[in-house]
């Protein structure tokens, strides 16, 4: 099979299975997200600015968390104990993701304050409002269709996307204010801090119901067995 027929037949499983188009999206995800912490890093580190350094440290763990959950559906694949070892990760990378979301608090904070450093004129802007838009978009369909996968690591990168995307709309909504008002974004302090709160709101939340159906999921429910009595 020749280079093109193994493209083509890629891209057809690629369509056709939810599972594998996740997992492969996923790993692009990866990268776009090793390009962030560098982008932010190498900012925090030349302009000594305390926003680009703690959101750089967090693409790194979010990066970590990408990687370890595709690492345990690799090795859980083919494996007799595949749903037990996916469920196990499911709710290691559930904790994980809540205290990650629960370390946001830094760059949120100093979002509010309008100590984030914005650079960029009105026109990268925009186009990063039409990308942040798409981002959401897709993110909210494929969380909405997670439930056709059985697969609960497929389910939760679902999840990290959304979450991902939410802190997008934050990153946005901080880069607008700065680009347009002219007061340095102080008349806006009020609307920011409440959506700000708001959408951080939404992403603890989102976290706890993944560790809560994980651990649910790993652990199972316990019934009471009934046993009947028999009349002699």
């Amino acid at each position: 099979m020749g280079r093109k027929e193994k493209a083509r037949a890629l891209f057809v499983r690629w369509n056709a299975d939810y599972d594998f188009k996740t997992f492969i999206n996923s790993s692009g995800s990866m990268m776009v997200t090793a390009a962030f912490a560098a982008y932010n890093g190498f900012l925090g580190i030349a302009h000594a600015s305390s926003w680009h350094g703690s959101i750089c440290v967090y693409y790194l763990l979010l990066l970590l968390l990408r990687l370890t959950v595709l690492r345990a559906e690799r090795l859980s694949n083919g494996q007799p104990d595949a749903d037990q070892r996916r469920g196990r990760a499911a709710l290691i990378a559930s904790m994980q993701l809540l205290l990650l979301n629960l370390c946001l608090i830094g760059p949120f904070f100093l979002m509010v304050r309008q100590e984030k450093p914005v650079t960029l004129t009105l026109i990268p802007a925009i186009a990063m409002a039409v990308y942040t838009t798409y981002k959401v978009t897709m993110a909210a369909v494929n969380l909405k269709r997670k439930g056709r996968s059985v697969n609960c690591l497929v389910r939760f990168l679902r999840t990290i996307n959304f979450i991902d995307a939410l802190l997008s709309i934050v990153t946005l909504q901080n880069t607008l204010i700065m680009v347009n008002d002219v007061d340095g974004g102080k008349s806006m302090l009020p609307l920011v801090a409440t959506t700000s709160g708001l959408i951080w709101g939404a992403m603890l939340a989102l976290s706890i119901c993944e560790l809560v159906n994980n651990w649910k999921s790993a652990h199972g429910r316990r019934r009471p067995s009934r046993t009947r009595r028999r009349m002699p």
